[in-house]
């Protein structure tokens, strides 16, 4: 009978994971590749160049003048917890086995249970 090779992949640990996505600078700089994997392209005219509103954290097409965030359009929008807390509540969903409860989710996140319900579903 062959081996399961989803149940038996390698994991990430959680001193990796806060390696690679413990600050907030780094979970933005994933999620921009995750979300533009060959760099930001404007959703209203598909122009690469553009520039960057730091005071609003805002992404502008140099052609249109289009303004978007890097969280328009995702689950992420219109949110107020930091990617910090959106990386962590997937990495807790995804290590266990079983699952994790809404109200454990929002222990271990220092969130209230209504945000963390939400990240759920």
């Amino acid at each position: 009978m062959p081996r399961n090779k989803i149940q038996f992949q390698k994991g990430l640990s959680l001193t990796a994971f806060f390696a690679e996505y413990g600050k907030e600078e780094q979970c933005r700089d994933q999620f921009f590749i995750w979300r533009w994997p060959k760099g930001f392209e404007c959703p209203n005219c598909g122009c690469k160049e553009h520039c960057i509103l730091k005071t609003r954290e805002l992404y502008q097409c140099n052609h249109c003048h289009h303004q978007t965030s890097l969280t328009t359009g995702t689950i992420m929008e219109a949110t107020k917890l930091p990617f910090t807390v959106w990386f962590l509540a997937m990495y807790l969903m995804t290590q266990t086995k079983n699952g994790i409860s809404a109200l454990e989710l929002s222990r271990q996140l220092g969130i209230s249970y209504n945000a963390s319900w939400r990240l759920k579903h």
